[in-house]
């Protein structure tokens, strides 16, 4: 099933009816959408006193209600304040998922001081990077983040062990620290950085003001859970899809977080009926890899209702709900440094939904690498249905907070884009415009790649080859042809356990599907894909082997005769370059 085009007037209306049970929810939030509310630590205290004995988080077992987990938090707060930690300081937390972890966080900002989430997966010299740009205070660590930590040249000095936190605060104070209650919407919250799929990671700014924005019109108009949900996230706390999404709407709704200690494609719907859950948060290829496990009972037996992330791909929306009998899929658009962000509140299928703030999707020259403009030095809008560059407005109510690096956050503005001192955020990203304020992400601007005169969106690609019963994963880009302009298409893929490649039938697959320029001419054959930890691809590794036969994995051709896909033969990028290849 393809992604709609645009989204009508009647797509909308027809399902108001079904969003009338969580009205009550819409109108507590209604007011925090516009003004960001309160702060993180607030938020969850005042949750905390209004509903103390209902169970806040599920973890292996355990549980806290949400009095217990303030105490909690309240005396993590205690001894970080012993340690010298100050309203404006850094936190630095380096845990992997475990209660622990986010009683530091929430410890952290209740204090006014700002929460540095560093990714347990990075190693020497990309973890030292990450950790100098927090210049926090004291940084948390814990036992099982060992290895991270012994990979440094030398290990920091302010270094506070997670296990020696916790048993300092057994004899803390437990009640709220007295700076939580004055902590401002426009001060930072968190540092989440950038998962790192090229070159070295940012850390970009989360304010409670946005994210208070965040609980208000994700949680509260979008996700719309009610106080006997439970949440499922398995995706690290270092990711704002776990600490902004899940943590958010779970105190929108005062209900309860099921906190996994990491994603296993095998046995996640065991633990989600574990945990009771009613819901979950997903993100990137995560519901493939659900999809491409084999069927059983478990598939149903749960009590899931809805699920929300962003990263499902169209093609598989359909078969996902089908299949698993989730009811409502939440797909939103938003990024970790962004300031605007799409809900799918309505219940649209294969949209990234519904965004009131300022955008513009504008036309995008691949070439230059940045918006076109026209004659007039002015950006130029796409037409309902197009695709292009989507651009958000940086207002006063909706500020761009950037990364910690002043040069790197400027790089992403684009000004005097339509009228004189205007200013917009690049998203880097390429949507389609469905008009009644819904867009759809189409692909990142640096994966989209332009063959013979055209753009192509690997998600497009990606989706086509997708429907190929042995391909259990594709990941598109493209791979430049000496003597030859632009990319030429390329796909790595993973077979399905005891498939075969075929490549007469992949050949008439593409051919059905996508235009000639967007066919893949090189296929690769790998046992496994090198994901991040918030499972999307790593496509720079693979650009940089491009089609070298001797990078690993077994490498087709596109043919284009009846043979189709055929091995790799070394006079086939020379054909490519004079246009004698793909022949028919």
């Amino acid at each position: 099933m393809s992604t709609p085009s645009t989204v009508g007037l009647l797509d909308i209306v027809t399902r108001l009816p079904g969003m009338l049970p969580d009205v009550p929810v819409m109108l507590r939030n209604a007011l925090g959408l516009l003004t960001g509310g309160r702060s993180v630590g607030f938020a969850f205290q005042q949750v905390a006193h209004r509903v103390p004995d209902r169970v806040f988080l599920r973890f292996e077992g355990t549980a806290f209600t949400y009095r217990e987990a303030n105490a909690e938090v309240n005396r993590y707060a205690a001894v970080l304040t012993e340690s010298g930690v100050r309203p404006g300081d850094v936190v630095g937390i380096l845990l992997q998922n475990r209660p622990e972890a986010l009683f530091a966080v929430l410890a952290t900002v209740k204090l006014g001081a700002t929460a540095g989430l560093l990714n347990h997966h990075q190693r020497g010299e990309v973890l030292a990077h990450s950790i100098g740009l927090l210049e926090s205070r004291v940084l948390v660590a814990g036992a099982e983040c060992g290895e991270a930590l012994d990979s440094l040249d030398e290990r920091p000095g302010n270094l506070l062990a997670a296990e020696e936190l916790a048993s300092r605060a057994r004899t803390a104070p437990a009640n709220d620290p007295a700076a939580c209650a004055g902590v401002g919407s426009g001060e930072r919250a968190f540092l989440i950085f950038t998962s790192g799929t090229t070159g070295m990671p940012k850390a970009s700014v989360m304010t409670h003001g946005r994210w208070g924005k965040a609980m208000a019109g994700l949680g509260g108009f979008g996700v719309r859970l009610r106080g006997s949900d439970t949440l499922y996230c398995c995706l690290p706390l270092y990711h704002n899809n776990a600490l902004t999404v899940a943590l958010s709407s779970v105190l929108a709704a005062g209900g309860t977080l099921a906190l996994g200690r990491t994603f296993s494609a095998s046995g996640f719907w065991d633990e989600v009926i574990r945990e009771r859950a009613t819901a979950f948060v997903y993100i990137g290829e995560f519901c493939r890899y659900l999809l491409n496990q084999p069927e059983r009972a478990a598939d149903r037996r749960h009590r899931v209702r809805l699920a929300v992330g962003n990263g499902l791909r169209p093609e598989l929306w359909d078969d996902f709900q089908r299949r698993f009998g989730v009811g409502r899929i939440v797909e939103f658009y938003g990024a970790s440094e962004g300031n605007i962000a799409f809900i799918n509140g309505f219940g649209v299928p294969r949209t990234a939904g519904f965004g009131p703030l300022p955008y513009a999707v504008v036309e995008y020259d691949e070439e230059a690498g940045a918006p076109r403009r026209g004659p007039d030095g002015k950006l130029r809008r796409v037409r309902t249905g197009e695709a292009g560059l989507l651009l958000a407005k940086v207002t006063r109510l909706t500020p761009f907070d950037g990364y910690t690096d002043k040069k790197a956050g400027e790089a992403k503005l684009v000004r005097d884009g339509f009228r004189r001192g205007d200013v917009w955020f690049d998203t880097g990203d390429l949507v389609r415009d469905q008009g009644w304020f819904h867009i759809a992400f189409v692909d990142r601007v640096g994966d989209t790649f332009r063959w013979k005169g055209e753009n192509v969106a690997t998600t497009e690609v990606e989706g086509a080859l997708g429907a190929a019963p042995e391909i259990a994963q594709a990941v598109v880009y493209g791979v430049e042809v000496p003597g030859a302009d632009g990319r030429a298409g390329m796909a790595a893929v993973v077979l399905r356990p005891d498939a075969e490649f075929d490549g007469a039938a992949l050949a008439r697959l593409v051919h059905d599907r996508l235009p000639a320029y967007a066919r893949p001419l090189f296929v690769r054959v790998v046992g496994e894909l090198e994901q991040t930890s918030t499972f999307k691809s790593r496509k720079v590794e693979l650009r940089n082997q491009g089609f070298d036969p001797d990078a690993g994995g077994e490498l087709y051709v596109l043919d284009g005769g009846e043979a189709g896909y055929v091995p790799f033969h070394d006079d086939y990028p020379a054909e490519v370059a004079a246009g004698r290849a793909p022949r028919g």
